[in-house]
């Protein structure tokens, strides 16, 4: 699998200076398969930048899949440019809300007054598909949903091709249990030996003490997990809004001290970062 990220922030896009190293984009992740399938994660902002680069290489066929439907994750959709375009075709699965996700969200977002163009006027063909509760294939790439501990809940993957793995859980929170969502235990579990883990590590532990119940993990618990779950890499994601460069730098300073014998690599997951798992 080939893994970029067009954007790692969290809530809102940010700009400026001190951003331009970890980038201003929230939430889309592009899996590339071996045999050829796009697979999008979440439609942040970052989706802008993809859906050009896609149009650019005339790549019109996608697979995109939800976490969960807060404005950060849905607000670039009305961007992304291969929906207006009649020879593009996008797979949509309706994790993690069975019941008319993408004719629901997605029409709010792109409906008058908010919106210039309603969804029913796409251009594209999309194909809704709701089988996604338990684990599918993508083509080479199966994948795993499970619950996130998250406040109107959510879904969390695992991506496996060819004896490899990668978990993405953004906008799960370690230290609480929300409705629907796992406990500690359960996502160690979950992430047991994962090649890659990116995991929402928004906050400090001294900004944690004010945003339990937020629906995001401080970077403390995250580490913990990769290092009880035995992951070999580890990518801080859903970076807050008011994150610098520096001031990201510094956590994962503190995140490879604690994990520091363990055998794990750490980083922050920055937008146009690429990986290979």
């Amino acid at each position: 699998m080939h893994i970029r990220c067009w954007g790692s922030r969290g809530a809102i896009p940010v700009s400026g200076a001190e951003y331009l190293r970890y980038g201003g984009d929230t939430t889309c992740l592009e899996i590339r398969s071996s045999d050829g399938e796009t697979i999008i994660v979440d439609a942040g902002t970052g989706i802008r930048r993809l859906g050009n680069r896609m149009v650019a290489e005339n790549r019109l066929h996608c697979h995109l899949l939800f976490t969960h439907a807060h404005w950060d994750h849905v607000m670039g959709f009305p961007f992304f440019r291969p929906i207006f375009n009649p020879r593009a075709e996008l797979i949509l699965y309706n994790c993690p809300f069975e019941d008319r996700f993408v004719e629901t969200i997605l029409s709010e977002v792109m409906s008058p007054p908010t919106f210039p163009v309603r969804y029913a006027e796409l251009k594209a063909k999309i194909d809704c598909r709701h089988d996604c509760s338990t684990r599918f294939a993508i083509g080479s790439v199966t994948v795993s949903p499970v619950p996130l501990s998250h406040p109107n809940s959510g879904t969390g993957y695992k991506f496996t091709e060819n004896g490899r793995s990668f978990v993405f859980l953004t906008d799960n929170e370690l230290g609480f249990v929300h409705p629907n969502g796992l406990n500690f235990d359960g996502y160690r579990d979950f992430c047991k030996g994962t090649d890659l883990l990116i995991h929402d590590a928004e906050y400090t532990p001294e900004e944690y003490r004010r945003a339990r119940q937020w629906g995001h993990s401080v970077f403390t618990d995250v580490v913990a997990l990769a290092r009880e779950a035995g992951v070999r890499r580890l990518g801080l994601f859903h970076l807050n809004q008011d994150r610098t460069d520096d001031a990201m730098d510094r956590i994962v300073a503190q995140c490879r001290q604690l994990l520091a014998g363990a055998g794990i690599e750490c980083f922050g997951v920055a937008a146009d970062m690429t990986l290979e798992v």
